[in-house]
């Protein structure tokens, strides 16, 4: 890209406005998920405190680009910690361009140097461009589905 490099560093309180902007563009293409501003925010400030877990920025001349996360949890099945990828969005106008890859290499990285023995993510199955992407970067599609209950009771 010209007009500069792209920077890929951890999410600081400072970028928490531009992170809700592309919560809100991703949360429109997510069937499962509705925006809601204060549960965002809310969300962000627990991921942004906590050496379990870290939140990618995609910058440009002070410009957040993209963004994505990860969290750790336990598995039994591995026999130790894994991680969860979350909130994978690059802002309209700006994909294709390999943002979207140099977040997930720093979350692999990431992973890498914690430990973690797998990845995994949850995408929309309808969001056909996620999924080639995720499949042209050596995701597996399992034969596993996501079931949910809200509220907790």
């Amino acid at each position: 890209m010209a007009g500069g490099e792209i920077t890929i560093r951890g999410a600081e309180p400072s970028d928490v406005g531009d992170l809700i902007e592309l919560l809100k563009a991703l949360f429109t293409i997510e069937e499962d998920f509705a925006f809601n501003e204060e549960a965002q925010r809310r969300g962000m400030a627990l991921l942004l405190n906590g050496q379990e877990r870290q939140v990618f920025v995609a910058e440009k001349n002070g410009k957040v680009l993209g963004m994505c996360s990860i969290q750790t949890l336990i598995s039994t099945a591995e026999g130790g910690l894994v991680g969860l990828v979350e909130d994978v969005v690059v802002r309209d106008g700006y994909r294709g361009k390999g943002i979207g890859n140099a977040l997930m290499e720093a979350v692999g990285s990431w992973a890498r140097s914690h430990g973690l023995k797998r990845l995994q993510l949850l995408a929309d199955r309808d969001n056909t461009p996620a999924l080639q992407f995720y499949e042209s970067r050596g995701w597996k599609v399992t034969r596993l589905i996501c079931v949910r209950k809200v509220p907790v009771s």
